[in-house]
């Protein structure tokens, strides 16, 4: 069974940091992408930043610019680095990772249980 775990979620000041890291296990022979989406009550869940294999990203607008993802492929994790954090960016934060494992050749998503952030003084 493939299983994502995240930490480094709490609770932070606006305009302070957090790192968050997801790292993966289990029967994986390639990964293709990790991402981080989050969900605050009462609203869908939005992808918040994306990087694939060969290392090419993706951020969504509200957070480009304060938030870098990176990975460490060979301990299977992706990490979150959010810099100025605003109160709006209060939500679950939850790791997804699109991979293929051994002997499959197609590519499932598996989704981590969350971490909440909090930005408030």
């Amino acid at each position: 069974q493939v299983q994502l775990v995240e930490s480094g979620g709490g609770l932070v000041q606006p305009g302070g940091s957090l790192r968050l890291s997801c790292a993966a296990s289990g029967r994986i022979f390639s990964i293709t992408a990790m991402a981080w989406y989050r969900q605050a009550p009462g609203k869908q869940r939005e992808l918040v930043a994306a990087i694939t294999s060969v290392g090419s990203t993706n951020y969504a607008d509200s957070v480009k610019g304060r938030f870098t993802i990176s990975r460490d492929s060979a301990k299977n994790t992706v990490y979150l680095q959010m810099n100025s954090l605003k109160p709006e960016d209060t939500a679950v934060y939850y790791c997804k990772m699109a991979a293929q494992l051994m002997g499959v050749l197609y590519d499932v998503d598996y989704w981590g249980q969350g971490t909440q952030v909090t930005v408030s003084s």
